[in-house]
């Protein structure tokens, strides 16, 4: 038995890193790699003969969850495993909804990865145990989808936030900011301050990340 997989993932090294993980087993060949969803929806029309995806969620273009329902729609029989560093209740409650067959986070080791592959080929549901508890949790309390669906309208940005968290997204510092928005860098700070109280972050990268998950940029 040899398994056909397929990697959806925009960060090289981390393909790289999953490829050394996957190379230590016989029974697992990787196919293809695709940078997004987009991309990865058109390699499979031209060779859909692929057994599991393993799914990154935050992808330019097209994400995970959007690449899932597609593929679910579209290849019934492929099975797809999220693969990813997120592991909130709203990530894993619409990767669930989209069709998605397992839920591992990055930090897997090779044993278990392979362990996965195998087990959601035999109709398992893989997933790290975290995430297995907030699967539960959510079957148990499935009010809880709606009130992150809440909490999430709830976050408004002003446009000065947004276009401050745009320019943060492109690795910007505060001066350069500053110089582009034709305001001074105390102002982009206290703006940045804010956007840390909304979002309840503490960092640029979470900010950039937990907007860009919510849709807000």
């Amino acid at each position: 038995m040899n398994l056909k997989v397929c990697i959806a993932e925009d960060n090289y090294f981390l393909v790289k890193a999953i490829k050394e993980k996957l190379s230590f087993f016989d029974d697992i060949s990787v196919k293809f790699h695709a940078n997004n969803g987009a991309e990865l929806i058109g390699k499979l029309e031209e060779n859909h003969n692929i057994d599991v995806i393993l799914m990154d969620i935050q992808m330019p273009e097209m994400n995970g969850i959007k690449a899932t329902e597609i593929v679910k729609n579209k290849y019934p029989q492929i099975k797809v495993i999220m693969l990813t560093v997120l592991d909130d209740d709203d990530c894993v409650f619409k990767a669930i909804k989209a069709g998605a067959n397992g839920y591992l986070l990055k930090e897997i080791n090779a044993e278990n990865l392979h362990k996965s592959i195998i087990e959601v080929t035999k109709g398992g549901a893989p997933m790290t145990p975290s995430i297995a508890l907030k699967t539960l949790n959510l079957l148990r309390n499935p009010d809880l989808a709606n009130i992150k669906k809440l909490e999430q309208e709830e976050i408004k940005l002003s446009k000065r936030e947004t276009e401050i968290l745009v320019q943060l997204s492109k690795g910007l510092n505060y001066n350069v900011i500053s110089e582009n928005l034709i305001i001074s860098p105390s102002t982009v700070r206290k703006h940045i301050e804010n956007i840390y109280k909304k979002l309840q972050v503490h960092s640029k990268m979470e900010a950039v990340m937990k907007a860009q998950k919510r849709n807000l940029i």
